[in-house]
Parts: C-alpha cells; structure tokens; sequence
C-alpha cells in the first residue's frame, strides 16, 4: 500500500511538473480590439478555443474606447509595446502600412491565390503588391429593421420593398402629439449614424449616378443623380415630416427604445438589438428602387500581425491569425456579433442565406460595394455638413452638395498627391 501511495504521489509531483513547465514555456501574445460588448464577448470564446487547441500559447485581449483606439495603437506599436495581433477598420490599411504598425501575412501560410479564391471578392482590397496585410474574420451590409408590435398597430403587413413604398410605409408609422412634435418617427435618420453610407454607395446608385470614380480618388456625386439621392433623402424629414436627424439624439436609440417604426443599420446592430428586452424586430433587405434596381454598402474590420511580433510571438500570432480567420471562428462571429461571414463557404450555407435575421444581409453582399475611405471620419463628416446646412440653414440642395463635393474632393487629392 505505501508503496501504491508512494507511486501515486510521485505520477502527482511529476504531472505537476510537466504542467508547469509546459506553462512557463507557453508563448503571450496580445490582442487588441476597439470595444464592443458582442465583438469582446466573441473574441474571449475564440480565444478560448485557441488556446484549447494550442496549449503552448496565450493570448491577451486588451479593448479600448473606439474614441481613443488608433491614438493608443499608433503609440504602443513603434515603442515594441502594446498588440501582436491588431484589429484595424479596413479603411485604415494604407496608413498602417505606410506607419509600419503591421507587417505582410506570410504567403505559405495565407496564400494570396487561395484567399482570392475563397474569400468574398471585397478582402482584395486588403492586398498590396500582391501580398496579404489583414483578413477579416466577418463582413457587415446594411438592411433595414424594422419594429413589429408597430407594423403590426399600423396595419401593415409587410416592410417597404421600394423607396416609395419606404416614404408611404413611414407616413403610416409617424406620430405626432397635439402641438404637432413628432413622437414617434417613420424611420430614423441621421449621417452620423449609417446613413451617410446609405446615401453614398445605395442612393446615389440608386438614383443613377456612381458617387466616386478613379478608384474612389474623384468624387462624382456632385450629378442630377446625386442631387436627386439628397433630396430623397432631405425630403424625409423637410417634406414628408416622418423624421427628424435630432429625434432622441441617436437613431439606434429612438429604434430600441420602440419610438422609431423603421431603421437602416448594420448587421453589427443584431446583438446589441437582441439584448433589447421586449423589443420585437424583423429585418428586410434595403428597398429597391422603383426601376427594381439595388444597391448596399459593405465594410469590414480586419486582423493583422504587428511589427511587434517577432520570432516566437510572431510564430504564435501567425496561428492566431489563421485560427480567427478559419470558417468555425467565422461561424461564432455570426452568431455572437451579427457579422456576416467573410466567406461565401460560410456565410451561403443555406440555413445562413435563408435566416430571417442574418439572410437579408448575406443576400446584400450579392450586390454591395465598398467604399475607399482616404480619411472615413472626414469624409464622414462632409456628409453630416452637408445635411446640415439644408436642415438647419436652410441652403439649397444644389449649392449643399456642391460645397460637400468641393470640400471632400480637397482632402482626397491631399491623401493621394
């Protein structure tokens, strides 16, 4: 028996052994994020099935306010601190790479021709001089949700399938009070929010024009067909009264506190609107135009290996890369975050395609263009202005959007030149 015992104890000591050394020897990497509950809550569940896989590595998740994440990215990097492993909105790849804040994603690993192939066509844009610098785990599109209990109240069956019906459906939706202030909007609006991509890369479109030429270097919109897509758009809220830009400050806000009949959003929104207890919702692809022509507008945030990561780290980051980029990690991010599958192979599945909720963003992707942002904050903000000085100073449409056009055509030729 002393000898079983004796047995026993030393199998304990030598198991605790290898334990430790086997955690001693585990290669940190870190990992950084923008925060946002769903994508944080998704990203701890893939690192724990990484590290499940891969005991020799751990993996840091460090997250920041959006507000202060590029500032505290751009500073760690270049000092040999902060991320292994970065996230980076897509927009944002040129400056990375001309800052040195990222590095290549190694060929015999993330095969150029292979990722062609098998991702959706818009993660081209992550290549530069043939090589790989990101991938991303998910893609967004736009769609428009919807509230149920207050279709359901107004009597209508079936969300707007074109632009008119859209204008018709709102009426139906809008409240006013006694002094005649709105109390419940049709549909939300506001540039600030993803509006300003829905005007950009689907109205302008769908009025006939192409808002930007020269590989989204020369800004087009500045056309009959632009002039029609704002005025459709101003005339929301100026002429048809079923909305207002400052309703309840924040058009998520106005939709999940059930005060907004219809609002335009990204899938990203899914799982924060699934938190909303007692708010029923249903989403449709966005409304055609009248000649049944679409359009949607596609983004995506993206993974990539720093400069920091060097020698074992940068083997590490090299697996966690390829892991967040895999079909199964793809599958969590939908069905945690919302975000769509940044591979046909995942997200055309058929049960994936035909979801209520995640199949009228998939089907978007079909006919979505992405936007090449010089600057997406400052181009962002030249179609805030130029909503403004109609809705708050009253300027003429035209006149609105030539500033606009003038205005953002100036910071793109400063970014290329």
């Amino acid at each position: 028996m002393k000898r079983y015992l004796r047995t026993l104890a030393l199998a304990g000591l030598t198991s605790a052994a290898a334990l430790m050394a086997n955690t001693a020897s585990a290669v940190e990497i870190e990992y950084w994020q923008y925060f946002f509950d769903a994508r944080v809550k998704a990203m701890e569940q893939l690192i724990e099935s990484f590290e499940a896989q891969n005991p020799d590595i751990t993996v840091k998740m460090t997250h920041f306010p959006y507000a202060d994440y590029r500032t505290k990215v751009a500073a760690a990097i270049p000092a040999g601190e902060g991320p292994d492993v970065v996230q980076l909105f897509y927009g944002w790849l040129n400056d990375y790479v001309e800052a040195k804040l990222i590095q290549p994603l190694p060929a015999d690993v993330f095969d150029p021709a292979k990722i062609d192939a098998e991702f959706f066509p818009m993660v081209q844009a992550m290549k530069l001089d043939g090589k790989y610098y990101a991938l991303p785990t998910a893609v967004r599109s736009l769609a428009l949700f919807y509230n149920e209990r207050l279709f359901k109240e107004a009597g209508i069956e079936s969300p707007p399938a074109t632009l008119d019906e859209l204008v018709e459906t709102a009426k139906a939706l809008t409240k006013l009070d006694g002094a005649g202030n709105i109390t419940q909007v049709g549909i939300t609006t506001g540039m600030t929010a993803q509006d300003h991509h829905w005007w950009r890369e689907v109205l302008v479109r769908q009025f006939g024009g192409d808002p930007y030429v020269d590989d989204y270097k020369t800004v087009n919109y500045n056309s009959e067909a632009g002039l029609a897509a704002l005025k459709f758009y101003t005339d929301l809220e100026q002429t048809h009264k079923v909305t207002l830009s400052t309703f309840m400050d924040e058009p998520q806000a106005a939709f999940k506190a059930g005060r907004a009949g219809m609002h335009i959003d990204g899938s990203f929104r899914i799982g924060s609107l699934n938190d909303v207890r007692g708010l029923k919702w249903g989403v449709a692809e966005l409304p055609a135009a009248a000649d049944g022509t679409r359009s949607n507008y596609s983004s995506y945030w993206v993974n990539a290996i720093t400069t920091k990561a060097e020698g074992e780290r940068y083997d590490a980051a090299v697996k966690f890369m390829e892991y967040i980029a895999s079909d199964e990690a793809m599958q969590v991010w939908l069905d945690v975050v919302g975000e769509l599958p940044a591979k046909p192979s995942v997200g055309m599945t058929e049960a994936n395609a035909n979801d209520p909720v995640f199949g009228p963003f998939i089907r978007g992707l079909a006919y979505a263009h992405t936007t090449k942002f010089a600057d997406e904050s400052a181009q962002r903000q030249e179609m805030v202005d130029m909503v403004g000085r109609i809705t708050l100073e009253n300027m003429d449409p035209a006149e609105s959007l030539d500033v606009a056009a003038k205005a953002e055509q100036l910071k793109l030729d400063e970014y290329y030149k």
